[in-house]
């Protein structure tokens, strides 16, 4: 489903794409408000419910660039993207620990658009 640096990740179980406009936003000599749309570009929210502790490490390495090329799908075109993207935050819970190895869930990142 989704590819970064042309390797498909694990699908992930919660997918939410959000479009942001970039804008330069100014009022005018009369009070008038004026609106620049430079460009329009994504954020993915991606959240997984369960990850073994490999699954996760190899999702965290896929994102370990500043920058990465990352194909997905996308709303408005109903077909799939490729883009330029950074990460931010990335968050996973413990589940427990079994055999000196942890389990987790609830593993959340958001993508970027650069």
């Amino acid at each position: 489903m989704i590819k970064i640096d042309g390797a498909e990740i694990s699908t992930p179980s919660s997918y939410q794409v959000t479009l942001q406009n970039i804008e330069k936003t100014e009022r005018n000599a009369s009070g008038g408000l004026i609106v620049e749309v430079i460009t329009t570009k994504r954020k993915l929210d991606l959240g997984w419910n369960h990850l073994s502790q490999t699954g996760l490490a190899t999702l965290l390495a896929a994102v370990a660039n500043t920058f990465f090329s990352v194909e997905y799908p996308d709303p408005q075109d109903g077909a799939l993207k490729t883009g330029t993207f950074k990460k931010e935050d990335r968050t996973a819970g413990a589940i427990d620990y079994q055999g000196g190895v942890m389990r987790w869930k609830d593993i959340k990142f958001t993508l970027v658009e650069k």
